[in-house]
């Protein structure tokens, strides 16, 4: 089965893509969601200029020798601006900030909670988990795993498992094996494309991709998803949380709001307009379960036959 991929957005999307069209108007709103994120942090107790400064002080040379694979081609897609960054994930100043951010633009979601917003939203993926995966996996891999919140977080809801962490910047894994380094933690990262793992067939009983997919092209998450369809056993699952196209929240952004949303995530058309459940049907999974787990995010599982 093939996937259709639709790129056109609707009215308001492409309102907002002119805008961003103009660079002096798309520089200054990605100076104001950043600035927006760094207020956000500060107000919630999360001190993210400090922490930066002082993760970015530090000689990451050996954890960057590490962890880094020099053969390694970045797809076109990765090698843009991110998240406000124009070098996107390919630079210390953006691995040095992950962890703050996360815990400012997640401190949103749920009001009354603020600073533990990002460890309920991650808590809310986890007990969609443990209800739809009866049997422990016990190798599983975290694929666009950043500077490995989401990975050590699967360790603690799998102590028995071994666990891989896979990751396209060489900076966040080189964070991520100095946190784990810190927690004593025993994880395999591996520097490679995700829709190109080398991994072996049947690797793996569990795939869990946090966060990554709105970060996409489509074209690279129908890859990714046949990759995992590759790698998984059968029997194995497919786990994705990420936004959710559907949600309201989204539905009633204001203009200017999602402006500055869009400055900083550019494939935010191509994953809001994805159908997400034939993509994975095409990739050969059975029909995934599709469940809210905070007001703006999904939990998709899909399981491979057998």
């Amino acid at each position: 089965m093939t996937t259709t991929i639709k790129t056109k957005p609707d009215l308001a999307s492409r309102f907002v893509n002119g805008i961003l069209a103009i660079k002096p108007l798309a520089n200054f709103a990605k100076h104001q969601a950043r600035q927006m994120m760094i207020k956000r942090a500060e107000e919630i107790g999360v001190f993210w200029t400090k922490e930066s400064e002082k993760l970015q002080a530090r000689d990451w040379s050996s954890d960057f020798t590490q962890v880094q694979n020099p053969d390694l081609n970045y797809p076109d897609y990765y090698v843009t601006s991110f998240h406000a960054y124009e070098t996107g994930n390919l630079s210390w100043q953006a691995a040095c900030e992950v962890e703050s951010a996360a815990r400012a633009v997640h401190a949103k979601i749920w009001q009354e909670i603020e600073s533990q917003g990002d460890a309920k939203l991650r808590q809310s993926f986890h007990d969609i988990l443990k209800n739809s995966i009866f049997e422990q996996p016990q190798d599983i891999i975290d694929l666009g795993c950043s500077v490995g919140m989401s990975t050590f977080a699967l360790q603690e809801l799998y102590s028995q498992a071994q666990i891989t962490g896979l990751d396209l910047s060489p900076y966040f894994l080189a964070v991520a094996n100095y946190r784990s380094q810190e927690r004593q933690a025993n994880i395999n990262w591996i520097h490679a494309q995700a829709e190109s793992t080398g991994i072996a067939d049947a690797t793996f009983d569990l795939v869990s991709i946090f966060l990554m997919c709105h970060e996409l092209p489509q074209s690279a998450t129908h890859q990714i998803f046949a990759e995992a369809r590759r790698i998984l056993r059968p029997g194995g699952h497919l786990a994705i949380m990420d936004m959710n196209p559907k949600s309201e929240i989204y539905k009633k952004m204001p203009t200017y709001v999602f402006t500055l949303l869009k400055s900083t995530e550019p494939y935010l058309d191509e994953y809001f307009s994805l159908d997400i459940e034939q993509a994975l049907i095409g990739a050969g999974f059975q029909t995934p379960t599709i469940t809210s787990n905070s007001p703006r995010h999904r939990t998709v599982i899909a399981q491979v036959s057998g």
